[in-house]
């Protein structure tokens, strides 16, 4: 399942998602995993929590971080949540929504297969967002 937490800059998305990261970490029965840019929310999720640095392994592009994530899944089938802070960020300057949508199409149908829950932050204002996104509100 694809769950996606949107708003501008500053509206608070962030921290609805380490309130989620969090809550996952006491509750599954499987292993909880954080996606970021950097180590920012290092000392803000559970230390249950493995926290990758995205930067760390050259991810850029949503091709690149489908593959990752594949890898990520197929490596380790404990995985019950995936967290992804800033995933615009992921596919460069130009913020292309319409191919984050078609990414997330993709990772639908393996995130049900192996049954994950994904969880991404987008930084745009719902009315912004193309409506192969709206389904994963």
């Amino acid at each position: 399942m694809i769950k996606l937490i949107v708003g501008s800059r500053g509206s608070g998305k962030t921290k609805k998602l380490l309130e989620q990261i969090n809550d996952a970490a006491k509750t599954s029965a499987g292993n909880v995993v954080c996606l970021d840019k950097t180590l920012k929310l290092r000392y803000d999720v559970d230390s249950n929590v493995r926290l990758v640095d995205m930067d760390a392994y050259g991810i850029c592009g949503f091709d690149i971080f489908y593959g990752f994530i594949l890898g990520l899944m197929a490596g380790n089938y404990d995985i019950t949540h995936v967290f992804v802070d800033s995933i615009l960020k992921v596919g460069g300057p130009e913020k292309d929504l319409e191919g984050l949508g078609a990414m997330f199409d993709k990772l639908s149908g393996v995130a049900e297969i192996k049954d994950v829950n994904l969880v991404f932050t987008v930084s745009a204002d719902e009315n912004m967002l193309p409506e192969n996104m709206k389904k994963y509100l």
